[in-house]
């Protein structure tokens, strides 16, 4: 199957990478709940995040952990939020949303019409303290939209 994640990830569409590895992606979204919001996506379509194969779940949800703690470093939230809800796009996702009021975390309030130099900043913000942290064997080149 093939969804706008499949297409993003194959480099058909534009997106703001911050990590690549032979499982799972990271890019920010074009609606944004918070500064700093990232999806963590795998790279094979699966609908269902309960459908993922144990070993891919599980470094899905290392990758989001190490994601995390990059969006609280960068972005000193109250607390990096994660919301898997996956009714907008049938490819298993983990939104990771560095928040510091909880209405951040309600896609009632999402920015439909962010602007992308802010998220180019963002998205350079997190690849670089991925880095400082030891993890640029996965963090793409800057910039990253194709």
């Amino acid at each position: 199957m093939t969804t706008i994640f499949s297409r993003i990830i194959a480099g058909e569409l534009p997106g703001r990478f911050v990590w690549r590895d032979d499982r799972v992606v990271a890019f920010l979204p074009i609606a944004v709940l918070a500064p700093g919001h990232t999806l963590v996506v795998p790279i094979e379509p699966v609908d269902h995040w309960i459908d993922l194969d144990d070993t891919t779940h599980a470094h899905l949800w290392g990758v989001a952990k190490t994601i995390g703690d990059a969006l609280r470093t960068a972005f000193n939230p109250s607390r990096v939020g994660v919301l898997v809800v996956g009714e907008e796009v049938p490819h298993a996702h983990v939104h990771l949303v560095p928040f510091t009021e909880l209405a951040q975390m309600s896609f009632a309030n999402v920015d439909t019409t962010p602007d992308p130099a802010v998220l180019d900043e963002h998205a350079a913000r997190i690849r670089a303290t991925l880095r400082a942290q030891g993890h640029g064997a996965h963090v793409p080149a800057e910039p990253e939209a194709h």
